[in-house]
């Protein structure tokens, strides 16, 4: 048993997945914003990033998607289109901003995957992958609505950066670090690594044809 306080962790996936919504529907209501997509068009993008990546993860582990269980989520959602519209002129001004949203919500919902993983009673290894499904699969879904080629098909650092994530927490849960301190180690190495490949230009090799 990797917790002792199941009532604790609990709280702390919800809180995550909450986060994780609200950072990852500014993302992709930002992104519509710059296509110049209407308020609808936004929200579809919003949503879509939001809970598309733990949608997935729980259809596969057999639950209840999350976002199903509470109206905060579709809330966290139409508050992160309220936050665009309101104030558009500043976001006009904070080119990176979605960067960061981005970046946040890839590190909550990393976690809250893992940790929703191994609540269902499956293995580390399977929690990692869930981990980095669900905070990789609603970029993709965002990008294809948007037409634009998925950030995780491209050579930057970014599902590398989820995995990492869920590697150490793996690690630390395996040698019996508090899982308070666990989630925090984990969330801010998953922040360090993406802001830090994208700083320095850090990359995975890129596959080479010889056409």
């Amino acid at each position: 048993m990797f917790y002792s306080d199941l009532g604790f962790v609990h709280t702390v996936q919800v809180i995550l997945e909450i986060l994780g919504t609200l950072a990852f529907a500014l993302s992709g209501i930002r992104h519509a914003a710059a296509k110049h997509y209407d308020w609808f068009g936004g929200f579809v993008c919003g949503i879509a990033v939001a809970i598309g990546g733990g949608t997935l993860r729980d259809v596969m582990l057999g639950v209840t998607p999350f976002w199903m269980t509470s109206p905060l989520y579709i809330i966290c959602t139409m508050l992160a289109q309220l936050i665009v519209i309101v104030f558009a002129n500043s976001m006009k001004r904070l080119d990176n901003a979605w960067l960061v949203f981005d970046t946040l919500g890839l590190a909550f919902f990393t976690i809250a995957g893992i940790q929703k993983t191994l609540a269902c009673g499956h293995p580390f290894w399977i929690a990692i992958v869930m981990g980095c499904m669900t905070g990789v699969a609603g970029g993709v879904i965002r990008d294809v609505l948007l037409n634009r080629t998925p950030v995780i098909f491209q050579k930057e650092i970014y599902a590398m950066a989820s995995i990492a994530g869920g590697l150490l927490y793996w690690l630390m849960m395996e040698i019996g670090i508090n899982v308070a301190i666990t989630v925090v180690a984990s969330f801010i190495l998953v922040l360090l690594i993406r802001f830090l490949a994208l700083k320095y230009h850090i990359s995975l090799p890129v596959l080479k044809s010889d056409e």
